[in-house]
């Protein structure tokens, strides 16, 4: 298209063009750099639709620094009230690194709106290598916006001494894997000094509802689980996933007159791990059948009251999280050889979205196991084959029993003497080969788990 024609097609979108036809219009217009579009553009700077406007700022800021449009975006930044059309003006000015607008991007890194602080920042980093650049970005580590701080964190730190040698990040102790402690899980990781764990996926005990979890009080409960977890996040490899299942729990009622507790078990646990340093990635909601619940409907079944209403609890929360890191999954994914990443693909059909619908099992010792197929799923779709796992309440072995299928290693703390017992029988019972299958299972007491004799 010549240029007079998109002069005349932009003319057309201010005479009444529809947004629609207008939008279209900017998306088509391509690379600019004839004077003669700048007006038309300008104009549609003051259109109602934000989208339009946004889309106007993008093709203003395809022309070469050569043309002079630092006021145009500046008059933008201040006077337009879209968050997206102010942050696509920020970008322009950055895309032209021009040292000239140092000053005024370093006084964006003020504004109120972080998605333009973050753009500001984008245009700046290309000057890192300046001084005040780099004192103006440092200010920002305390920013108010955990985004800002987030990326600068990133951005600025300290890149001394980041190489890890390949194959120690795939790798895990000897010592601890397919073994089996009895004992105390605080106690057993506090002897453990080294990142080991690829994964962790484990049911802690429900507060107060089975005679194996006692607590004095809920925050004791709560604490409890945050001890453990931070042992977990100083022994798992960077940037690897623990992924914790709970659902609320419910606490009968002293008698008649009185109400039952509900206690929020997973939304109490989240601000907890995410403060110790886990990041949250995702929920997924594991459904059970509702023939396979308590019923707590009954009441309001046969009366219909107002008030009384309370559905019967058919789902888990399996939440998933990640060691926080500055490196992507894609980093995590290149420390392992080619051949290791392909025998780990994921096979055949999958579960595309967060509601994984999968019926409870059950276990003659052990009153709350781990269906069989939630284990494989976590196990598939959270590690490498050959990774070490760990679940610190093994309960009857169910995720270290998925964890030899896939060819993976396992590491499980158990303090309960009967499902201990329970275990030893479960896996002397199974035949598991390949890989790290195939190494023995060992069972040791707490007291005999000596870290550096068991190298």
């Amino acid at each position: 298209m010549s240029v007079s024609a998109k002069v005349a097609e932009l003319q057309a979108c201010l005479n009444g063009g529809s947004i629609k036809a207008t939008k279209s219009q900017l998306k088509k217009l391509g690379k600019l750099e004839d004077e003669g579009l700048i007006s038309p553009l300008t104009e549609l700077l003051n259109h109602s639709n934000d989208d339009i406007r946004e889309l106007t700022v993008k093709n203003l800021g395809k022309f070469s620094s050569r043309h002079d449009l630092f006021h145009i975006f500046q008059r933008v930044i201040t006077e337009d009230s879209s968050s997206t059309v102010r942050r696509e003006a920020v970008s322009s000015i950055g895309r032209q690194r021009n040292e000239k607008n140092i000053s005024y991007l370093k006084e964006l890194l003020k504004d109120h709106d972080p998605v333009v602080v973050m753009q500001a920042i984008r245009g700046l980093l290309v000057f890192k290598q300046q001084k005040d650049v780099v004192e103006a970005l440092l200010e920002l580590k305390n920013h108010v916006s955990e985004t800002v701080r987030r990326v600068i964190n990133i951005e600025m730190r300290d890149k001394s001494g980041e190489n890890i040698a390949k194959g120690i990040h795939m790798s895990s102790p000897d010592y601890m894997k397919n073994t089996i402690v009895h004992g105390d899980a605080l106690e057993t990781l506090g002897k453990i000094k080294e990142e080991a764990f690829h994964l962790t996926f484990t049911s802690p005990p429900y507060y107060n509802a089975r005679d194996y979890s006692i607590y004095k009080s809920y925050d004791e409960y709560l604490n409890f689980l945050k001890q453990i977890f931070a042992e977990v996040h100083r022994i798992t490899k960077e940037g690897r996933f623990l992924i914790v299942n709970t659902s609320p729990v419910i606490m009968k009622r002293f008698a008649r007159n009185h109400s039952s507790t509900r206690y929020p078990i997973p939304f109490d646990l989240h601000p907890i791990l995410t403060k110790m340093g886990w990041e949250f990635i995702d929920d997924i909601v594991w459904a059970k059948p509702e023939a396979s619940v308590k019923n707590r409907n009954g009441g309001f079944q046969q009366r219909k009251k107002p008030l009384m209403y309370k559905p019967n609890s058919r789902t888990e929360m399996v939440m998933v999280y990640r060691k926080k890191t500055h490196r992507l999954l894609d980093w995590n994914i290149k420390q392992y050889p080619k051949e290791i990443v392909e025998e780990s693909l994921v096979q055949g059909a999958f579960e595309s979205s967060n509601l994984w619908e999968i019926a409870p099992e059950f276990d003659r010792v052990h009153s709350a196991v781990f269906p069989k197929k939630l284990c494989d799923e976590v196990v598939k779709f959270y590690s490498m084959k050959g990774d070490l796992l760990f679940d610190p309440f093994g309960g009857s072995g169910t995720f270290g029993l998925a964890a030899r299928r896939a060819g993976r290693s396992f590491f499980l703390t158990e303090i309960n003497q009967e499902y201990f017992n329970r275990m030893k029988e479960v896996f002397h019972k199974k035949t598991i080969t390949g890989g790290d299958a195939e190494r023995e299972v060992r069972f040791v007491k707490l007291e005999d788990f000596n870290t550096k004799k068991s190298r």
